[in-house]
């Protein structure tokens, strides 16, 4: 018997439908919902988007040639997390599901360490302190529950609500879609309410969790989803990365002063398929896609920047002048630098050893692991060694 869609609850979308700062055509549109950013470098803004989508690109053209095993693509996902992550303060600390790839690069992690999971090479990359910027978490809505721990944690270090800006921190934690069918987000959400923690909840709903639309998930829009845990919920575009810096700047100024929990629904769309590895026009209208397109988050910005040839004045951002060519050939130059870094920084990294995997699982091996251990170590010897090759070496 054909599965019946959910239908949405009656009167459940909202009237005036996600804030919009920024129009697809590169227009300022004042919202009454939401305050524009003031003091914003629109300039960085653009320049971080454009880098982070040549890191995309190139990621994806080093999995087709075989030196990556996978990559999780966010085409059209960039404006929601370059300008989730231009409201982060210096000490707020950030949890990612595994395709938050724009907020590791403003963040500032090398990108060559996010392509180390993706090969094989590392079981992370890097150390999350030294960032602020948790490990990819492959196991859906788990990292919600990690950042609602450490939300925990800020209280009892009493680092909320002090009024000192350079002290008090929040918790940024990104997740899709998809995560709010898992138990351990909608745990989460009770939990980062019922302790009314330092927590935002960002969620970049790009419309598919793989093959699944959100339209069977759920009967009501995401943001609304907040109002039955007891904390505000807020849609935006996700395509508007002033709107979503807009947002996030907010919830977390509210997170820091002791204000709670905040869900933030950016609405976007995943341009490319849920992974290299997936198929996306097996269940996925081309016509759709195309329109997604068209609402391109790089173009937008990018209209704005060079409208009548100048900078339109956001908040005292004015007065830096017209955006010609010399800075989209500034932009082009920086992209094809980061492939290059891409490129060679993903064929030197190392293989790991053989042993790594079972070495790492327990802080003391226990006596069968040891003999599982034993035993692939003879047998890689015996395959290896016999065609002239060294144990580990299988690349």
């Amino acid at each position: 018997m054909p599965r019946k869609q959910a239908k949405p609850t009656a009167g459940a979308e909202p009237a005036d439908g996600p804030i919009q700062l920024l129009s697809p055509e590169g227009v300022l549109e004042p919202d009454s919902r939401l305050e524009l950013p003031s003091a914003i470098d629109l300039l960085a803004l653009y320049r971080d988007m454009a880098l982070v989508r040549r890191l995309d690109t190139e990621a994806i053209a080093l999995q087709r040639q075989g030196e990556l095993g996978l990559w999780p693509s966010l085409r059209g996902q960039e404006a929601a997390q370059v300008g989730a992550a231009y409201a982060l303060a210096e000490q707020d600390m950030v949890f990612p599901t595994y395709r938050e790839h724009g907020v590791a690069w403003c963040r500032g992690l090398d990108p060559v360490s996010l392509l180390g999971l993706f090969r094989g090479s590392t079981l992370g990359g890097w150390n999350p302190y030294e960032r602020r910027f948790g490990l990819y978490t492959l196991v859906i809505g788990a990292q919600t529950l990690h950042a609602v721990g450490y939300g925990m944690g800020l209280v009892r270090d009493d680092v909320i609500g002090s009024g000192d800006d350079s002290r008090d921190t929040a918790v940024l934690v990104f997740l899709g879609d998809g995560a709010l069918s898992e138990g351990e987000t909608n745990e989460a959400f009770l939990w980062a309410a019922a302790q009314n923690l330092p927590v935002v909840f960002f969620c970049q709903n790009n419309q598919w969790a793989i093959s699944a639309p959100y339209s069977v998930q759920s009967r009501v829009p995401v943001a609304q989803r907040a109002a039955g845990f007891g904390f505000p919920g807020v849609s935006v575009d996700g395509n508007d990365v002033l709107a979503c810096l807009a947002a996030t700047r907010e919830a977390l100024t509210r997170a820091r002063s002791g204000g709670g929990p905040t869900l933030i629904e950016a609405v976007t769309y995943r341009i490319n398929a849920h992974t290299t590895a997936d198929d996306a026009t097996r269940y996925r209208p081309s016509a759709e896609t195309d329109e997604w397109a068209a609402k391109d988050p790089l173009e937008r910005l990018r209209l704005h920047l060079t409208a009548s040839g100048d900078l339109v004045d956001v908040g005292g951002v004015g007065g830096v002048g017209g955006v010609g060519q010399e800075y989209f050939a500034d932009i082009e130059r920086r992209e094809q630098e980061l492939a290059e870094h891409l490129r060679a920084g993903c064929r030197a990294l190392p293989t790991p050893d053989h042993a790594s995997s079972f070495e790492n699982t327990y802080a003391d091996m226990p006596p069968e692991l040891k003999r599982q251990l034993a035993e692939h170590s003879e047998y890689l010897a015996a395959g290896f060694l016999a065609a002239g090759q060294e144990i580990g070496a299988t690349r």
